[in-house]
């Protein structure tokens, strides 16, 4: 045999050698990296989240509050309803006629809301 022939057949027996360590360290680098992955998709979530619960509790706030100055609203809507209905029908006879039309708006929306209930309670009853 000459040089050649035996460095071929060198080669031969190391290349599988190469190919199980490349292998091996492909198979490790891919690891690495799902590791990694996994902890920047992890401090990716916790951001998001806690940037979402920072979010929800100003919506929240900011809720609250609108929902205190349109009652506010309301109540100035009310007062000028009797003020401008005073000169027709006297002091007392505007805030009977607002108060009523608040307490027959009032009924009107508590059966709406019954009815509604009713419906809802219907659709679980017929899943059962």
């Amino acid at each position: 045999m000459d040089e050649r022939d035996e460095d071929a057949e060198n080669l031969r027996h190391e290349i599988p050698d190469q190919q199980n360590e490349s292998l091996f360290d492909d198979v490790s680098g891919l690891i690495d990296d799902g590791r990694t992955l996994i902890e920047a998709e992890l401090a990716y979530q916790k951001t998001r989240f806690a940037y979402a619960g920072r979010r929800g509790r100003n919506a929240v706030v900011f809720g609250i509050l609108a929902a205190i100055l349109a009652v506010f609203a309301l109540f100035g809507l009310v007062v000028g309803a009797i003020l401008a209905l005073t000169p027709h029908f006297t002091a007392w006879g505007a805030t009977g006629v607002v108060a009523g039309l608040l307490l027959i708006s009032g009924i009107l929306f508590a059966l709406l809301a019954a009815r509604n209930a009713r419906l809802i309670a219907k659709v679980f009853k017929e899943g059962e």
